[in-house]
């Protein structure tokens, strides 16, 4: 369009007054069901706990929801229609990875999903991965138990939002730094309080696979677990063998999980003759104390010691 043409002039500015009364229109009619943005980054994330680390290393530079919800099953997921629109208007997308929740990816791909996608467990440098005693079992995606590898996970989330919010890089550096000296003392203090525990009463019996890089970490010895995963129920055999296992080795606990059912751990514990603590968490946060990451581990610590007499 050649603006130097004095005859065109007229059309041009009544051009401009109809592009700006329909935008003023389009406004209003959208005004009632699409907030304005508020310049946060917005995550989406898998699980509760994902959502605390992103939350603890953006601040108030972030928004951001789980799909999961407090006391869900991530392993056992069913995602629904919203969990689509959750993550088509995400700006960044974390998840574990390893299997563990791996009914996002149908869900990125209804969803139409474009933001960039944080697979946090997958690929970590100095990370010894652990599977279960079979050539064809899968890697054990619970890695954020051990607070040394929950650590390269807030390395991996500092790196992300930075990249997709560059304005406020240093602000998440800064947060992430922050945050990983606080998990360095985390997992310091985790370690001395369990090694208080006499070697041989670090025995433990877990509910499902959920605990082998905490016991690695830690110095514990997981005895067996009660389930091969959520969802799949021993056989009577089955608990007979693992009853009779833990009056063997001596261990003086068989632990559950808050998400699950007590009914399981209760009857064990009562066979084999030993106490039992219902109330672990792992995968999924709740109400305070255990509605942060930190305040995870420190209950399940908490739960742990009092249990073996350290």
């Amino acid at each position: 369009m050649d603006l130097q043409r004095p005859r065109m002039r007229l059309g041009i500015r009544s051009s401009l007054v109809a592009v700006t009364v329909a935008v003023s229109l389009l406004t209003a009619c959208t005004s009632t069901t699409e907030a304005p943005s508020d310049g946060r980054l917005h995550v989406v994330t898998t699980t509760t706990v994902f959502a605390d680390l992103v939350r603890q290393v953006g601040g108030d530079a972030v928004t951001v929801s789980s799909i999961v919800p407090p006391g869900g099953v991530v392993e056992t997921f069913d995602p629904t229609p919203s969990d689509l629109r959750a993550v088509s208007e995400a700006d960044v997308i974390v998840m574990n990875g390893l299997g563990l929740d791996a009914w996002l990816t149908p869900v990125l791909q209804d969803g139409a999903a474009t933001a960039p996608l944080v697979v946090l467990a997958e690929d970590l440098e100095g990370v010894t991965y652990q599977s279960g005693d079979g050539p064809d079992e899968p890697t054990n995606p619970h890695l954020w138990l051990d607070v040394s590898y929950a650590m390269k996970y807030v390395e991996r989330i500092v790196d992300a939002l930075a990249e997709a919010d560059p304005g406020n890089a240093d602000r998440y550096r800064n947060g992430g730094n922050t945050y990983l000296a606080r998990l360095a003392a985390l997992h310091q203090e985790t370690r001395d309080r369990i090694l208080r525990i006499p070697e041989p009463d670090r025995l433990i019996v877990s509910f499902h696979e959920a605990f082998p890089y905490f016991a690695a970490a830690y110095g514990l010895t997981i005895v067996g677990t009660l389930v091969d995963a959520p969802g799949q129920d021993p056989s009577a055999g089955e608990i007979a063998a693992l009853v009779d296992a833990i009056r063997v080795s001596g261990a003086k606990a068989v632990f559950g999980e808050a998400q699950f059912s007590p009914d399981l751990v209760e009857t064990v514990a009562s066979e084999a003759g030993v106490v039992f603590e219902t109330n672990l968490y792992n995968d999924s946060l709740g109400d305070p104390p255990v509605d942060t990451y930190e305040g995870l581990i420190e209950w399940d610590v908490d739960r742990v010691v009092e249990a073996l007499g350290g």
